[in-house]
Parts: C-alpha cells; sequence; structure tokens
C-alpha cells in the first residue's frame, strides 16, 4: 500500500509538471504571436501614414521575430526597393536594392510557388537593372518579365505584376540599337516587346487596382509614345486626382504635372 500511495505521488507529480509545461508552452506560444502581429500590424499603419522607413523598421522586427512569415518577408523586399529609389546617395540607394534582392531570394528559395516570392524577385530585379550596366543589366531585364509572368500566372488579379510586365515591355522597347545588341550577343536576343503591349499590360493593372498611383504615369508615357496625346493627359490628369497611398506618389505627380506643361 505504501508503495501504491508513492506511486500515486510521483503520477500527480508528474502531471503538474507536464500541466506547467504545457501552459508554459502555451503562454510562450501566445506571446510570440502578439508580440509578430504587433509589430506587423504597426508597420502597416505607418506604411499607411507615409512614414516607410519606420515600416520598414517594423517589419524587420516581425521578420526576426518569424523568419518564415511570407507577409513579413515579403514587406521588407518591397519597401527596401521602394526607400531605395529616393536615395540620393547611389551607394545607400544600392545597398537597398541589394537588401530588397536578398529578401527576394530568400522568399524564393523558401516559397517558390507563392505569388510573394515571384513578386518580391520581380521588384528587386527591377530596381537593380535600373543601376546596374552590361551583362549584369541585360541578365536582370530578361529575369524580371519571367517573375512577373509567374506571378500572374499564380494571381492573374495581381496588379503590380501587371504594372511590371507593362513596364518591361516600355523599358525594354526603349533600349537603344547597342543595348539591343548587346543582348542578342550575349543571350540569344530577349522575347518581343512593344508600346502597345505595355499598355495592355497598364490598362490591366488600371482595371485591377485604379488607384494604382504610379501606373497612371507609365500608362501616360506609353500612350504617349504611341502618339494617342488624349490619352496620355486624361491618364495624368486622373492620377493627380488620387490621394498619396505611398511616400512616392507626391514625387511622381511632380513629375506628371512637368510633362503635363510639356505635352500642352
Amino acid at each position: 500500500m505504501h508503495n501504491l500511495s508513492i506511486f500515486s505521488s510521483h503520477q500527480q507529480v508528474l502531471k503538474r509538471y507536464f500541466s506547467i509545461c504545457f501552459f508554459w508552452f502555451f503562454f510562450q506560444l501566445h506571446a510570440f504571436a502578439q508580440s509578430f502581429d504587433a509589430c506587423y500590424e504597426e508597420g502597416l499603419k505607418l506604411e499607411s501614414a507615409l512614414n516607410e522607413k519606420a515600416a520598414y523598421n517594423q517589419y524587420l522586427k516581425a521578420h526576426k521575430i518569424d523568419p518564415s512569415s511570407i507577409k513579413a518577408l515579403y514587406k521588407c523586399a518591397e519597401l527596401s526597393s521602394r526607400i531605395g529609389i529616393r536615395q540620393s546617395n547611389p551607394q545607400t540607394r544600392l545597398m537597398y536594392y541589394e537588401s530588397s534582392l536578398a529578401y527576394a531570394k530568400l522568399l524564393i528559395k523558401t516559397q517558390p510557388g507563392t505569388q510573394e516570392a515571384n513578386l518580391a524577385m520581380a521588384i528587386a530585379l527591377g530596381r537593380l537593372a535600373l543601376v546596374k550596366s552590361g551583362k549584369e543589366k541585360i541578365r536582370y531585364v530578361k529575369e524580371i518579365k519571367i517573375y512577373a509572368e509567374k506571378t500572374v500566372a499564380i494571381n492573374p488579379q495581381n496588379f503590380k505584376a501587371w504594372h511590371i510586365i507593362g513596364k518591361w515591355h516600355y523599358e525594354v522597347s526603349n533600349l537603344n540599337f547597342m543595348e539591343r545588341t548587346a543582348i542578342k550577343l550575349f543571350f540569344g536576343g530577349i522575347p518581343e516587346s512593344s508600346f502597345a503591349a505595355a499598355i495592355q499590360a497598364y490598362e490591366k493593372a488600371k482595371s485591377i487596382n485604379p488607384f494604382f498611383c504610379s501606373n497612371y504615369l507609365e500608362l501616360a508615357m506609353a500612350y504617349n509614345k504611341c502618339n494617342q496625346h488624349s490619352k496620355a493627359v486624361a491618364n495624368l490628369k486622373s492620377m493627380l486626382a488620387l490621394q498619396d497611398k505611398t511616400e512616392d506618389d507626391a514625387i511622381l505627380k511632380k513629375q506628371a504635372s512637368a510633362l503635363l506643361k510639356a505635352w500642352n
């Protein structure tokens, strides 16, 4: 009987121990989720308030708490590229662009079948193509379209990917003879591009999200290339009536106003 009493006592101690462990684990998991959600939600609020550097820092904290989070990684990649383009120092700009690509590569390595991973790669490569030259730039140009098209294959309603496809057609159609020759020499050419295809992709992006400011500016420039002046002007005027959604929008609207004066 004495042995049975000791056994029963041990069982009770073990039950208490496992109960404490369970509740401790549950508490830690809950605290972990709360901490991640708090950082991510604060990032969203700051981004909406057009304070992208502060938002970026919150997304970085969220990423450190949960390195596997797709949404935190994507935000780090996207905001790195957006903040980078506003930097006046070329080295600082490049640092942000390379950070964007690093986050995008991590996403594509761990979550290759997601729209976030492919879109992040398209965005990061697009930014780097603006500051690189030679074979490196040419390689980026080819890869941008691949990742953007993978994104719309996963989600046909991804307006940012359609915008990137439009910009790809516009920029490639704008390449000079030397750049086209280099692409043909090193890579055997690139897919067909045209300003008409750029317009089609930009219009698709606009139909999905009519509040995406930069799309109007790019679309206006594509229409202007095709000598459709009235449509170009109409898109610039529509853009100027939109509410700013990112820190870039105010800068882009100044460009739109300058174009309106030049075209009228």
